[in-house]
């Protein structure tokens, strides 16, 4: 029997090396000071430092890796108290959506991957936005022409119903232990207090100045005398901690009624260039719902994750399926592997276009999108030695005629992504967002940004009078390519991961498990590894970095080659026999952080830290 109080267990085990010159390259360099004051703590310094050496993480018991220090910091020491993941995820996005409030928050959605250990079963919760009930397939036309893109994304009618809050009290409610309240304090107490505006946040402020500035909310907060906020200024949010507050003492009804639902309502319709359609019974009507997870084979393991609304891991599965029976082994500085890798991309890519929807509203074909068979017959078209002229939908097995046309909507690159295991054994990956960066540059009263989700449908309803699977339709959830991934082997999990990155965020998901499952790369080294990204034909290259020489070889191969930054956010953790090992990309300012926990340990001492009470006993 396991003890119902727990003790604080501060250890932490971090690995550090002498910092090695970084082969990819960003337009903001990761962060070196981020705390309150401007001074990291020496755990998250050495993380940093493992890091800049390309060195991973490990540790024997519990991991965290997410975007930003702060948010890292605050979940290692929920996870060192004997908080769960659930718990620990709970803090993360709290305190992301306050230092990180461009990539995800209360006002977007998230989906999640959980591994339970108790029962040794995976499952998935869909926290996605949803279009509002009075939406309608015409929603981003204007006399039967699609909207320019910022046109529908700036205001309110690209904001959909915002699903965090509720993603967080769901998971919450069935994995976690510690109260509600105190998993938020660190987050409420960051707020007040004030926390230094990191390099990154910065820098995107600066960029987006001129459509923060079109509501007086967002120009307040982030442009303060007319000004982008600087790096290092000290900024405060007391209208989030009072939210956060509301949440800890109400729960997710707190959100979804009352003033705080009405000043979103409010916000959406209000923005009078741009209005939206959101009303007080979307967000009182929103559910999370529970998915199984989609799972694919590759080598001897399988590659699990969030399927529709989520066109990820159905995607990612389908890259990595193609390639099973290839050789890859030459890496990724051989133009045959980035040939296969790429067109079995552009294959994969080709079905998403046609298929992927949100699943409750469109009949789609999970299952055969994935079937072995049907992705060893989509391989056979890989076995050439030049690019493929053309690439085309297949024809995957399913008991519904299949009439759909192409879709083609946008998915811009922003977006967090949080992995953690924790001392239980228990894993999650998570993939939160509020689409573009700063979503709908709409602030609620509440002081946090709503997103523009609504975007990633596609702007048209029909293609040559056949419908748009995943067009605008009432209370339907716009597809995603958010991969968060958990890699199974033998019924276990052996890799939790995910990142941002626009409709990029697949084929950076899927290089860096081919990096570390095919090539024997540490899950540091495979996050670090440039990218080479192929979706629709062109091959994008990371710039600055030793694959930009590989331009001319796949050009010879009959790609057309574009070399770009390509932003990633992956992070990463290895289950192994030993312990745990994980990984943060260098391109963004996040880290891992890992350490003992109390119940490993089997220690039985009552916690004399304030706040540290559990509500439930973690499952045996």
């Amino acid at each position: 029997m396991r003890p119902t109080l727990i003790t604080l267990l501060p250890a932490l085990v971090l690995a550090g090396a002498a910092a090695l010159a970084q082969e990819a390259s960003d337009a903001v360099a990761p962060e070196a000071a981020t705390a309150t004051g401007g001074a990291m703590s020496a755990n998250a310094m050495a993380a940093l430092k493992a890091k800049e050496a390309g060195e991973p993480v490990r540790a024997p018991n519990w991991m965290v890796a997410a975007a930003n220090p702060l948010a890292v910091e605050a979940g290692a020491a929920i996870l060192a108290e004997g908080g769960t993941a659930a718990d620990a995820m709970v803090t993360v996005q709290a305190v992301l959506g306050l230092v990180e409030p461009q990539s995800s928050g209360l006002g977007g959605g998230a989906f999640l991957v959980w591994y339970d250990a108790a029962r040794g079963a995976l499952t998935t919760l869909d926290g996605r936005e949803t279009a509002p009930l009075a939406a309608d397939p015409t929603l981003f036309q204007m006399g039967g022409e699609r909207m320019k893109w910022w046109d529908a994304v700036v205001g309110g009618r690209s904001v959909g119903t915002p699903g965090t809050p509720a993603l967080m009290f769901d998971a919450h409610d069935r994995y976690g232990n510690l109260e509600v309240s105190h998993l938020l304090q660190p987050a409420i107490d960051l707020a007040e207090s004030g926390f230094a505006v990191s390099p990154r946040m910065a820098a995107s402020v600066a960029r987006d100045a001129e459509r923060l500035a079109g509501q007086p909310r967002t120009s307040a907060y982030f442009l303060p005398g007319g000004e982008p906020i600087a790096e290092g200024a000290l900024l405060k949010n007391f209208p989030y901690a009072a939210t956060l507050k509301a949440l800890a003492g109400g729960g997710r009804d707190a959100f979804y009624t009352g003033d705080i639902a009405q000043g979103i309502v409010d916000t959406v319709q209000g923005f009078d260039a741009n209005p939206g359609r959101l009303e007080m019974i979307d967000l009182a009507a929103y559910q999370v719902k529970e998915r199984p997870a989609v799972c694919a084979a590759y080598r001897a393991y399988d590659v699990c994750g969030m399927g529709p609304p989520s066109s990820g891991a159905l995607t990612v599965g389908q890259i990595l399926g193609q390639l099973n029976s290839f050789d890859l082994s030459a890496g990724v500085e051989d133009a045959q592997v980035l040939r296969l890798i790429g067109d079995a991309s552009r294959q994969a890519f080709a079905d998403r276009g046609r298929y992927m929807a949100d699943s409750d509203f469109v009949p789609m074909p999970t299952a055969g999108l994935v079937d072995a068979e049907y992705l060893s017959a989509r391989a056979e078209n890989l076995k050439g030695d030049r690019a493929l002229d053309s690439v085309a939908p297949g024809r995957p097995a399913f008991d519904h005629a299949l009439n759909w046309a192409d879709n083609v909507s946008v998915e811009r690159p922003s977006t967090s992504h949080i992995s953690i295991v924790d001392s239980y054994g228990n894993a999650l990956s998570m993939t939160t967002t509020i689409e573009n960066g700063f979503g709908s540059r709409l602030m609620a009263p509440g002081g946090f940004l709503l997103n523009n989700e609504l975007t990633d449908f596609s702007f048209k309803s029909h293609a040559d009078g056949v419908p748009i699977a995943n067009r605008v339709e009432p209370g339907k959830r716009p597809r995603s390519s958010m991969s968060p991934t958990i890699v199974m082997q033998d019924g276990a999990p052996v890799l939790v991961i995910g990142s941002p990155g626009g409709s990029r965020i697949i084929g950076y998901v899927a290089q860096a498990i081919i990096a570390h499952l095919d090539w024997g790369m540490d899950v540091q080294a495979a996050l670090d590894m440039p990218h080479a990204v192929n979706r629709f034909g062109t091959y994008d290259l990371e710039e600055g970095t030793y694959l930009e020489e590989m331009e001319g070889p796949l050009t010879e191969l009959g790609y057309e080659v574009n070399i770009r930054g390509l932003n990633s956010g992956l992070h990463a953790i290895q289950v192994t026999p030993e312990g745990l090992v994980g990984g943060a990309d260098p391109r963004r300012e996040g880290i891992a952080i890992g350490g003992w926990g109390a119940w490993a340990l089997g220690m039985r001492r009552v916690a004399n830290w304030p706040g540290a009470v559990i509500r439930n006993p973690p499952r045996a």
